[in-house]
């Protein structure tokens, strides 16, 4: 097979860039070193529990609306669609203080803040209408459109100019973090608490280092589209973007490990695997962080040293702990399926191991246990420095994981005794087997304190997608990479031919 790209490691991001450039007609081809496709978002198998690894929390991927989802928006032109299932409220909350449903609506959500604090509600709602304002002009520009060069002005000026009126006024909110928002609108400190950790949810950052648009999107689609789960989990995603992939012609390889990307002269013209067979492509697209892209794939002396330093001292999202669980269900009818529990009031929610989010989705999908169980996926922050795989590891797993089983007693208060499979991952645990830097989830660059590294490089034919490409530790953020990536490499009459066909 002649090849036009080769895409490194098959994360959201780079399946969404493979699929959609074998949908534009490209020779593709997906190198992952893993046995299971999907990054961070692969699912995988214990003793008839099958667990999410990563990402739980799904919006707008349903074929009952227009969506907003880039994720889904692929879908649409790749031919291919999800069994969703919706839920509401969203989850729960509990702090020391108490339990607070968070309900989809957004009505229905200040009231439930009214109850706790009157003044802080009243607020609250003039956050957001600062914030829609924000969601109403980007919401007509479809992520699906838009590349990451300057063609991207042609295409808005021509297709979607009304939206860029009404966007004018909102030009300097774009730039603005949520936190500047939230010190105009909102005094109240439960609140404002309230605000940093759903900023934190969603991009790992409070809310002085969170982006407007991130949070703006959040609030317009919770409210207009609700929430969903996917049936067959975060698997069923990847399934279905393989599908798409290998639909359009592009070949998908697992167990095979991408040793080293090839330079020459400036220019990438393949990969040599582990192995030692070489593939050559002209086009090579990097799902790898930009750490690993930067320090295991490529030569020193491959990229300009001012440059490569300069990269290399991005800041990154600290690791996690996870545990995933099989539990005996009986009596816990009613049970919802998220909750985020923050232990300390006067603690950092960022703080490893005071905020903790756990997910049940057998709630929604009872195939994904056995009859009579329920499978959790429940994980908090952890720095990845001082672990090391030596005699203490296991203590260490134990000691670490406690404030997770904790959290998981605020909700099932006798979840030790029904367990009947654990698993304890570490930092450790998400390096090795995602071969990620340092377990990260991608770049902690704040709103304001520097620009998030697009799909270019110095190096003819390199790009990246991911988690380090762009704002946001989400699946619509690495989805929106992708696309980016993509339609970069195409001219923008094939992106408009995709999206409107006939009508041009």
């Amino acid at each position: 097979m002649v090849l036009d790209v080769i895409v490194i490691g098959s994360g959201i991001g780079g399946l969404t860039a493979a699929a959609l450039l074998a949908r534009y007609g490209k020779q593709v081809l997906v190198c992952e070193s893993h046995a299971i496709a999907g990054g961070a978002a692969h699912s995988f198998k214990r003793r008839g529990f099958e667990f999410d690894s990563g990402p739980s929390f799904y919006c707008g991927l349903s074929q009952e609306r227009p969506s907003l989802n880039p994720l889904k928006q692929v879908f649409d032109v790749l031919g291919e669609s999800l069994q969703t299932v919706s839920y509401n409220p969203l989850g729960h909350y509990h702090f020391p203080e108490g339990t607070f449903p968070v309900y989809s609506n957004s009505e229905d959500y200040r009231d439930a803040v009214a109850k706790i604090t009157p003044q802080g509600s009243q607020e609250l709602a003039q956050f957001e209408k600062r914030l829609l304002s924000l969601y109403e002009g980007l919401r007509d520009i479809p992520t699906i459109a838009l590349r990451s060069d300057w063609q991207v002005i042609p295409i808005l000026l021509g297709n979607y100019l009304p939206s860029l009126v009404k966007l004018l006024p909102q030009l300097g909110l774009i730039q603005s973090s949520v936190g500047e928002v939230m010190d105009q609108t909102v005094r109240d400190p439960w609140v404002r608490r309230l605000i940093d950790l759903e900023c934190f949810l969603l991009s790992g950052l409070k809310a002085q280092g969170t982006i407007a648009p991130e949070v703006a999107f959040m609030l317009g689609e919770r409210s207009r589209a609700g929430v969903e789960y996917p049936m067959g989990g975060s698997g069923a995603i990847v399934d279905a973007l393989v599908r798409g992939l290998k639909r359009w012609g592009g070949e998908l390889r697992l167990n095979t490990h991408v040793e080293q990307i090839l330079v020459e002269s400036g220019q990438t013209i393949g990969v040599r695997l582990q192995d030692g067979e070489v593939l050559k492509a002209p086009i090579v697209i990097s799902n790898a962080t930009i750490w690993d892209t930067y320090t295991q794939l490529l030569r020193p002396d491959d990229l300009p040293s001012f440059y490569r330093k300069q990269s290399l001292e991005t800041p990154a999202v600290d690791s996690f702990m996870h545990l995933h669980l099989g539990i005996r269900s009986e009596g816990l009818e009613g049970l919802t399926g998220h909750h985020v529990v923050v232990h300390n009031s006067n603690q950092d929610i960022i703080e490893p191991g005071n905020t903790c989010m756990i997910s049940i989705p057998s709630v929604w999908d009872k195939n994904l246990a056995p009859t009579g169980h329920h499978v959790i996926h429940a994980y908090t922050l952890e720095p990845y420095s001082g672990w090391q795989r030596d005699e203490k590891y296991q203590e260490n797993k134990k000691a670490r994981s406690q404030p997770l089983f904790q959290a998981l007693e605020r909700v099932i208060p006798d979840i030790r005794e029904r367990i009947v499979l654990e698993l304890i991952g570490t930092p450790l645990t998400h390096s090795y087997y995602l071969r990620r830097y340092q377990g990260t989830y991608g770049p902690a660059i704040a709103a304001g304190k520097g620009q998030f590294p697009n799909c270019h490089t110095p190096i003819r034919g390199l790009y990246r997608v991911g988690d380090s490409t762009l704002p946001g530790i989400g699946v619509p953020a690495v989805a929106a990479s992708g696309i980016f990536c993509a339609n970069t490499l195409v001219t923008p009459q094939q992106t408009r031919d995709l999206i409107f066909g006939d009508r041009g």
